[in-house]
């Protein structure tokens, strides 16, 4: 396959680098120390675009594809990983409504979120339902004209500071056909939040529960049918798993170019650090593991966006093999900046903390593997 990057698709990449490095690299290390949620950021991404990437253009969106997107989120991760990850959870919801919504929900909502003047959060996991996600207790009795809402969701990324909540709660019996979609508003009675959980990394968006205590919806806020939630979901997770994959690939990137000027710098034994062989080699295998993973996610990506039988599980087979790559290569890049790697100052250290998560969320790799092998097993 000819994954080379047509004029207008180079662009968009050279758009989001831009960006990335005038807007994010220069001021990730504050935002991780502050723990602070650059929404300004954000907005002035999405003035370029980028909130609505795969949105309908009739809808304020950019009315591209996952190729385009996975182009974009790599981009924007060599900036920072962590603020480029949260818009992708807000594209996957905007997304969601502007797929399966009605003409009403798409004209309300789809706008304001591609403008970003509304932030969206993706509400799935539970504590007790994390890989199991169609076990989940969450539940929504229709009362009238009402859903009400009683349960809390665990993790939930942009949580207290999002307008919308893409809510997956059971409406019915047990199992995924028992689970629907609903969209839950910042103001409604019922809805509260937990603490700021404090993380390992990511601490550039808040992360928290997400609690409904008789939270009332209007019935009119279900996205599709009763009982579609869960395959919703898993539709939004194909793409997201290319996303987070694009992340770790992008913010990987950034530490190997980062260790590069460092060693062309950095002297021992009378010599610059490349010019040692064996840490060349070092060097080489870290570049071939990143280009490697870029030529599969875009093989992936390109599968979803024709709507190949197969994109399911490439999708989860680039999330597994992408983010345990690019994790392993910032881990390298900070060793071969030895103690500097561990300073706060060179950015590195951060970009590992920020990358181990991506090898749990949008699905554990371990369930990356069993969607995997279901596939193989399935097809024979």
């Amino acid at each position: 396959m000819d994954f080379s990057l047509s004029d207008d698709r180079s662009a968009i990449r050279e758009m989001a680098e831009a960006f990335s490095a005038e807007h994010m690299a220069p001021f990730a290390v504050e935002w991780d120390e502050n723990r602070h949620f650059p929404v300004e950021t954000l907005r002035a991404a999405a003035a370029l675009g980028m909130a609505g990437i795969y949105v309908g253009e009739e809808h304020g969106g950019s009315g591209l594809g996952r190729f385009e997107a996975v182009l974009i989120f790599e981009a924007l991760s060599k900036g920072c990983p962590t603020v480029a990850a949260f818009l992708s959870i807000h594209n996957m919801c905007a997304w969601m409504v502007d797929a399966y919504g009605d003409a009403d929900q798409r004209a309300r909502w789809v706008p304001a979120l591609a403008r970003m003047e509304g932030i969206a959060s993706y509400c799935l996991t539970e504590a007790a339902s994390g890989s199991d996600a169609a076990a989940l207790r969450t539940r929504a009795r229709r009362e009238g004209d009402h859903y009400v809402l009683d349960g809390e969701k665990q993790f939930i990324s942009g949580a207290g500071a999002s307008d919308l909540y893409v809510v997956m709660a059971r409406t019915g019996g047990e199992g995924p056909d028992g689970i629907s979609a609903i969209l839950v508003e910042k103001d409604t009675p019922g809805l509260s939040f937990g603490a700021n959980e404090r993380k390992m990394g990511w601490n550039a968006q808040p992360t928290r529960a997400v609690r409904f205590d008789g939270a009332r919806v209007p019935v009119e806020n279900l996205v599709g049918t009763e009982g579609q939630g869960f395959r919703i979901a898993m539709a939004g997770l194909d793409g997201g798993r290319l996303n987070i994959a694009a992340c770790s690939l992008g913010g990987a990137q950034g530490a190997l170019d980062r260790t590069l000027a460092y060693m062309a710098d950095r002297r021992a034994f009378g010599r610059v650090l490349t010019d040692f062989q064996a840490l060349q080699f070092r060097l080489a295998d870290m570049a071939t593991d990143l280009e490697v993973s870029r030529a599969f996610l875009r093989h992936a990506a390109s599968a979803l966006d024709a709507k190949a039988p197969e994109a399911t599980k490439l999708c989860a087979m680039a999330k597994r093999h992408v983010t345990d790559a690019a994790f392993d290569v910032a881990n390298d890049a900070l060793q071969l900046h030895g103690g500097y790697g561990y300073l706060t100052e060179y950015g590195i250290e951060k970009i590992v903390r920020d990358l181990r998560v991506h090898q749990i969320l949008e699905g554990t790799n371990e369930i990356m593997r069993l969607i995997v092998a279901r596939h193989l097993i399935g097809g024979r």
